[in-house]
């Protein structure tokens, strides 16, 4: 990002950030716009930040926004002030029935290209060229052979579907990125502004420093906390990574490792509620449901990602001998605790996502809160400069997340008006044949591919586009479905061969990324399998009746537990292949979701775990003769 010091252009970059930020508390406060107006307003006020911010290569100038960029940045505006003299005239047209004028086809145009540079610049060429060729499709779908051949659409056909309506570029994604994630993205600058990024950290060392392993459990219990609030595996790495990997390598943990466990710990904190970032929001517009029930079903597969990687990361270090943190070199409890009422805005704001108040009250109330706390915290109480820096820091924070939902809008757009997912959706289900698990396992493999250098929020929209009607079609539930997409767009953060994560946390680590991508898959191998889990049994996403969730709870707590010990490889002593194996296996039953192959599963580990401690009990008694 640029950094500048022409203190005119300085104030004139503040104001515009300050006051866009104000438009969205005010409507966050007193009721959005309509539709297509509050997502042009917010698209327009982020635009120019882009490209202000963003250079166009590497070798442009760092220091000053140069001549081409003040064109885009005044072509950026160009649409929105259209929309706001002429809102009348927009809001009342007909689609497909009214002429698209000339003003409105140039404007249009201008738009689309002028976002798809934007997203080059912000997001890399993946999504540049996913959005393009969508976009190209569907100007040239009739020119492409078989399945893949679409209809004729002109020009202004095209140009009315993703700049006249809320169906393309203006879509749901980026009405999202308007209004609820705009509002969490400002709590979260207030978060850490106020001190409590710092303090999950001290939080985090005081409570796992002192046991077994202490440094890696420590990166696991602070990038939970902070990434459930940051929303990003990549932000997430560098904002905890920066001293959790050096700590986990001053204690012996091999660069890879460290690198591992923080990849894994990081990427996880976008399926730990409370917020999990963006994609969150946009999966309880998708499905029509209240933020709280992706809440509530995100937490135990959240639970089972965190505390198998925990009991891993713990047989680990027994077996290779790592040791805690002196108490010397901890933070005080007494410290801690007298800080902890940097909680009560986090508190408040699940308590009041909970009850059913809508995300963007929760997240006003949450904003006053941890500018309320901030006043009690020595060091970081937040005054006129403190608010400002929230104010910036979040300002800057929302054109990535924004111009991911507008491009993925034009994705949108394409799939409305061509119908090319439903064409994608049936090669699917043909490959899929009557196979209800191999048709997972094509979406898991999409998701994961959209989510090779794509953001998560994106990857999981487009996967979502185009592969959640072939799921429920075989029979999963909706909310299953969008969960199942979810989980593989966030774990795409850490799988090779283009792991972001785990590529931030290798500049830190200095390490091979592909070693620490494999490594974080193997810690939080959990993830990749209770998807396919809760896909099949709603109980793992807390739906149902409560005696059938109890019994779920337990099993897949069990295997969990099984799993660790197996991925592992101790217990007590180091474990032979086949015992590892067995314990890999029992916990897989554990997981399926007939009660008979849970209990075979549960019986198994049990039997298995009584001859590891017998074992364990011989080889003491022979040690002590």
């Amino acid at each position: 990002m640029r950094k500048f010091d022409n203190k005119p252009l300085i104030v004139v970059l503040s104001i515009w950030i300050i006051a866009g930020v104000f438009f969205h508390l005010y409507t966050a406060a007193f009721g959005v716009l309509e539709s297509w107006m509050q997502r042009m307003v917010h698209l327009t006020w982020v635009l120019p930040i882009a490209f202000v911010y963003w250079p166009f290569s590497r070798y442009s100038p760092k220091n000053r926004v140069p001549w081409y960029d003040w064109i885009l940045i005044i072509l950026a505006i160009l649409p929105g002030l259209y929309g706001i003299f002429n809102s009348e005239e927009i809001l009342f047209r007909v689609y497909q029935m009214d002429e698209v004028t000339d003003v409105q086809l140039a404007l249009g145009i201008i738009l689309t290209l002028v976002l798809i540079e934007a997203t080059r610049r912000l997001l890399g060429w993946p999504l540049t060229i996913i959005a393009s060729f969508f976009a190209l499709y569907m100007l040239t779908g009739e020119y492409f052979p078989g399945v893949m051949r679409g209809d004729v659409f002109t020009l202004r056909e095209v140009i009315e579907s993703l700049f006249l309506t809320t169906d393309g570029i203006l879509a749901m994604p980026l009405g999202v990125s308007a209004t609820y994630v705009v509002i969490f993205l400002i709590f979260g600058s207030f978060l850490e502004v106020s001190g409590v990024g710092p303090w999950f950290m001290e939080f985090s060392a005081r409570l796992a420093g002192k046991s077994v392993g202490g440094p890696a459990k420590i990166a696991v219990v602070s990038s939970c906390l902070f990434g459930s609030i940051s929303g990003s595996a990549v932000a997430n790495v560098y904002s905890t990574g920066n001293f959790t990997i050096p700590m986990m390598k001053r204690t012996g943990f091999a660069s890879s490792l460290a690198g591992g466990i923080e990849t894994m710990a990081s990427t996880g904190g976008q399926l730990m509620p409370p917020l999990m970032g963006a994609g969150a929001f946009v999966m309880s517009a998708y499905l029509g449901l209240e933020f709280k029930v992706i809440m509530i079903a995100a937490l135990l597969p959240a639970l089972l990602y965190y505390g198998t990687a925990l009991l891993m990361i713990h047989y680990v270090a027994r077996r290779d001998g790592f040791t805690g943190i002196k108490e010397e070199d901890l933070p005080r409890w007494g410290h801690v605790f007298r800080r902890s009422f940097l909680l009560l805005p986090i508190i408040v704001l699940i308590i009041a996502l909970l009850q059913g108040k809508t995300p963007m009250l929760a997240g006003l109330l949450g904003i006053g809160l941890a500018w309320a706390v901030s006043l009690l915290n020595r060091g970081y109480r937040m005054g006129p400069q403190g608010l400002y820096t929230a104010f910036i820091a979040a300002g800057k924070s929302v054109p990535v997340i924004a111009v991911a939902c507008a491009s993925a809008g034009i994705v949108i757009g394409s799939i409305g008006l061509t119908g090319i997912g439903f064409k994608i959706g049936a090669l699917i289900a043909t490959l899929a044949g009557n196979s209800s698990f191999m048709g997972l396992v094509l979406i898991a493999i999409l998701a994961v591919i959209f989510g090779m250098g794509l953001p998560t929020t994106s990857a999981y929209i487009i996967a979502a586009a185009l592969g959640v009607s072939s799921l429920t079609a075989l029979g999963f539930e909706p909310l299953n479905a969008h969960l199942f997409v979810f989980y593989f767009a966030v774990l795409s953060n850490m799988t090779p061969p283009v792991a972001l994560a785990a590529f931030a946390a290798g500049t830190i680590a200095g390490a091979n990324p592909m070693k620490i991508a494999l490594t974080a898959m193997r810690i939080g191998v959990v993830a990749f399998i209770v998807p396919f889990a809760f896909a099949y049994d709603s109980s793992l996403l807390l739906q149902g009746a409560w005696t059938n969730i109890a019994g779920v709870i337990i099993s897949a707590t069990f295997a969990g537990y099984l799993l660790s010990i197996g991925f592992a490889g101790f217990f007590k002593k180091h474990l032979h292949l086949s015992f590892r194996l067995l314990l890999i296996a029992a916990g897989l039953l554990c997981f399926f979701p007939h009660w008979s192959f849970r209990l075979s599963g549960m019986a198994l580990g049990i039997l298995l775990l009584v001859l590891l401690s017998m074992q364990g009990k011989e080889t003491q008694c022979v040690e002590q003769s």
